[in-house]
């Protein structure tokens, strides 16, 4: 028998924040019995559950695993001022004017993750190579 994963567990200073905003970058849900306060907050959607449970040291050094995340129903670009205005900040722009690459962002405790291109963008991308 193998193991599955059950969730992606982060450290957060307010899991309850961390929550609700993974929550709304992922179009899920915090789990019904997560209030403000709580030590642990569960956000279920896009296809992962991710828990965040509050800790009292900070983040210090960059993540070793972070999230990439692909736009379901708009481009990487609309996608990136979204979440900002969400509350993420831009760490690195890795966009390339040919349409390719990605965004890094940090969520509001500073957790990196990245957007990519949607699959209807990658798709006229590997077209137009095509071509």
């Amino acid at each position: 028998m193998t193991s599955l994963v059950r969730h992606l567990t982060f450290d957060a200073h307010d899991a309850y924040r961390q929550g609700t905003f993974w929550a709304e970058v992922l179009g899920g849900k915090l789990a019904d019995d997560d209030f403000p306060g709580d030590p642990e907050a569960l956000v279920e959607g896009g296809g992962v559950t991710l828990l965040f449970v509050t800790v009292p040291d900070a983040k210090t050094v960059k993540n070793r695993l972070h999230v990439d995340l692909q736009p379901q129903d708009r481009t990487r670009d609309e996608e990136v001022e979204r979440i900002i205005a969400l509350g993420a900040r831009l760490v690195d722009d890795q966009r390339k004017p040919s349409g390719r690459g990605w965004a890094v962002l940090a969520d509001p405790e500073g957790n990196e993750f990245c957007v990519e291109c949607s699959a209807a963008e990658r798709a006229a991308l590997t077209a137009a190579v095509n071509e």
